[in-house]
């Protein structure tokens, strides 16, 4: 007995029990969109959020405790791990199951240690993207021991001054600086701890003056697949103002990136990373995610990151209409290559609600209201939790609402329309997501 799937046959004994790490906005969007998959047999989410237990059955577990996750995995007869945030990644976790007897035929989705290293250490990807002339900003790194260099260095600089934690600083480690004095003050300050270990190093570099953009990759370290480009807003404030946050919305595609950009992206960028990537010998089975910025009319490398953004991969996904658990199954397989990569034509835009305070102190348990009133909207669960059967928030970030619309303007009205339905104590959304393009 077979199951169709499109164009695809799959034996029924390839249906899998698949275990997916996070429990983010991003997290919710890999487990409604995995749990459509005719591959997916059971889906368990650790330790995932009110949105997640949809789609799959929630289990108490830290993404970053591996003897516990290798422990359920053989309990549950797990063949596939989906790491959802970087941490995981950045730690080792496919390092550890590629290492344990027991473990190493499970699939983990995601980059081993060395290959996550360039979202963990800001200075080895600056090296990385040195040594292949890849573009990105001019830079510096410093050290406690090359402190007094360091603010020599900032003398010198062009303002705005860009400094960036080496390490994982929860998104809270780049700062952008408009008076050299200050910058010489955070500089101090970042080399004494502000961000614990993260800032043992900082990277000090250039400015880049353009608009920002975000493309994902999936790639078996060889072949890769270009998913739907989209673009976020980070800051907190209208039009951009205020301070920075883990996204307040996105649109996918993004108006500007057309074939010649994406032409750019993929010599210039995309192809010498993953030869990289081979120099190095560091097994790559997963998503990198580049965060780009265009001058002029090239693209320019920001930031890396080894896994799916968040809020993008909420308008992402939505625009796949490809099976993902059978492109996940071919990274594995070596038959990426083969596949054909299906997307929505329509725009899709997400609206983020937040806690009110938020991304400063804010405050959880609000029962939250209005769910059963949305329409025309995908609601993606990010900082939620159900107690007694009441659905309440749960952290800063608490809902992104989804929608698909002939361009992004329609996307982006139908969103707030029903972030207008949704109610909890101390809500805030933006409403100008895709105010610039």
């Amino acid at each position: 007995m077979v199951i169709r799937y499109g164009k695809s046959i799959f034996a029924k004994k390839e249906r899998m029990n698949i275990l997916l790490l996070g429990s983010g906005g991003r997290e919710h969007a890999f487990a409604w969109k995995m749990s459509q998959s005719p591959l997916c047999k059971a889906l368990f989410i650790a330790p995932g959020n009110a949105g997640t237990a949809q789609h799959g059955t929630n289990v108490a577990l830290n993404p970053n405790d591996f003897e516990a996750v290798g422990a359920f995995v053989l309990e549950k007869e797990i063949s596939m791990v989906v790491v959802g945030p970087e941490e995981p990644l950045v730690r080792g976790i496919y390092d550890y199951f590629k290492a344990d007897d027991t473990l190493k035929h499970v699939r983990v989705i995601g980059p081993s240690a060395l290959g996550a290293k360039l979202e963990g250490s800001k200075a080895f990807a600056k090296a990385f993207m040195q040594q292949r002339d890849i573009p990105t900003a001019a830079y510096a790194e410093f050290t406690p021991d090359t402190l007094e260099e360091g603010l020599a260095y900032i003398d010198h600089q062009e303002l705005p001054i860009v400094l960036k934690a080496d390490g994982l600083a929860a998104g809270k480690g780049v700062l952008i600086l408009n008076d050299r004095a200050e910058a010489k003050s955070e500089l101090r300050a970042m080399l004494s701890g502000k961000f614990g270990e993260a800032s043992e190093r900082v990277v000090i570099e250039a400015f880049l003056d353009g608009i920002e953009f975000s493309v994902f990759v999936l790639t078996d370290g060889k072949s890769y697949k270009i998913l739907p480009i989209a673009k976020d807003y980070k800051r907190i404030g209208e039009g951009d103002t205020g301070l920075n946050t883990g996204g307040m919305g996105a649109i996918s595609p993004v108006p500007f990136v057309d074939d010649t950009l994406l032409k750019k992206v993929e010599n210039w960028i995309v192809s010498p990373t993953l030869t990289g990537l081979t120099e190095l010998e560091a097994p790559y089975e997963g998503f990198i995610f580049l965060g780009l910025i265009k001058v002029g009319e090239d693209p320019y490398v920001i930031e890396y990151n080894c896994r799916m953004g968040d809020p993008e991969t909420e308008v992402v996904f939505p625009r796949l209409k490809s099976d993902l658990v059978e492109l996940l199954v071919a990274l594995g397989d070596g038959t990426l290559d083969n596949k054909k990569l299906e997307v929505e034509a329509q725009s899709a835009a997400t609206v983020f609600l937040v806690s009110g305070g938020y991304p400063e102190a804010y405050e959880k348990g609000k029962t939250i209201t209005g769910l059963e009133q949305v329409e025309g909207s995908l609601v993606l669960h990010a900082g939620t939790k159900t107690e007694d059967g009441v659905v309440k928030t749960n952290g800063g970030r608490v809902l992104a609402l989804t929608s698909l619309a002939g361009n992004y303007k329609e996307a982006v009205k139908q969103s707030l329309e029903n972030a207008g339905r949704v109610q909890f104590d101390g809500k805030y959304y933006r409403t100008d997501i895709g105010f610039d393009l």
